[in-house]
């Protein structure tokens, strides 16, 4: 069948952003003097989600202060590589005719920076949904609801990429109907457990599951 739409999410999937990330929260837990917990908690979250149901000494903060601390804290000298296949993928849906959007736990100027500088295809996506958009972040199935909302498509004929399983459980809440996962951020294990449909080391075979 033909997808309805393109979803994508971003740090892990179409970018190799997760060692900068990694980075960027083990400098703040060393700078805070706090002991690190298991940092694949973070993945495909956005921190103050995590900062508020996660038990630590950073309870009794703002969490939303805190991750902005750590976003400064990312590396960014220069844009992160591309994950193998991402920019064909993209390339490929739009020239099929199937709109492409973005769902991430980043923020804007992220995105700009990894899609926009990096991957140079920011003119090809046709939506971003950002974790300044939604309430709940992923696990959560906000963002690509929204995403489906705003492109007037049924999530059920949609195609969604992750590597994370919040990100999995959050593209399978949404009922979208094929869920693909990469494994550059967890094993393929954790991945379908999570719910992922289909598994995928990157998105080199992204193009043939688009029709």
């Amino acid at each position: 069948m033909r997808r309805s739409a393109l979803l994508l999410d971003l740090d892990g999937t179409m970018v190799d952003s997760e060692p900068l990330q990694r980075a960027g929260y083990q400098a703040f837990f060393d700078g805070r003097g706090w002991t690190a917990p298991d940092l694949s908690i973070f993945t495909g979250r956005r921190a103050e989600d995590v900062f508020a149901v996660e038990p630590g000494p950073w309870s009794a903060a703002d969490h939303g202060v805190l991750a902005d601390e750590i976003r400064g804290l990312v590396p960014r000298d220069a844009p992160p590589g591309a994950v193998p296949g991402a920019r064909e993928a993209v390339q490929a849906a739009a020239a099929a005719g199937i709109p492409v959007a973005i769902v991430t736990s980043a923020r804007p100027d992220w995105v700009t920076m990894a899609v926009g500088r990096g991957l140079d295809i920011l003119h090809l996506i046709d939506l971003v949904v950002t974790a300044e958009d939604v309430t709940d972040g992923k696990p959560d199935p906000a963002g690509f609801l929204l995403a489906c909302s705003r492109l007037g498509v049924d999530p059920g004929a949609a195609l969604a990429v992750e590597d994370s399983p919040a990100g999995v459980r959050a593209a399978v809440a949404a009922r979208v109907g094929l869920v693909v996962a990469v494994t550059t951020s967890r094993t393929p294990e954790e991945l379908t457990d999570a719910g992922a449909h289909v598994v995928h080391p990157d998105l080199r075979g992204l193009p043939d599951l688009l029709t």
